[in-house]
């Protein structure tokens, strides 16, 4: 399944990660606006690869 991902999708899919990772990181330490600011980050993240994906494929 992950050989048809290019290196732009493993990256972008890395970010998303990392930042759900640092998001949840922050909730339990206790910064929950600051970790619900970052977890906004996610699905900006994944919908950006979306959209890359949209353009190569016109």
């Amino acid at each position: 399944m992950f050989k048809k991902f290019t290196l732009a999708d493993k990256l972008l899919f890395a970010a998303a990660l990392l930042s759900l990772i640092y998001s949840e990181t922050l909730f339990f330490q206790g910064a929950k606006e600051d970790a619900h600011f970052v977890g906004i980050w996610v699905p900006s993240i994944l919908a950006f690869g979306i959209y890359l994906k949209l353009i190569k494929s016109n």
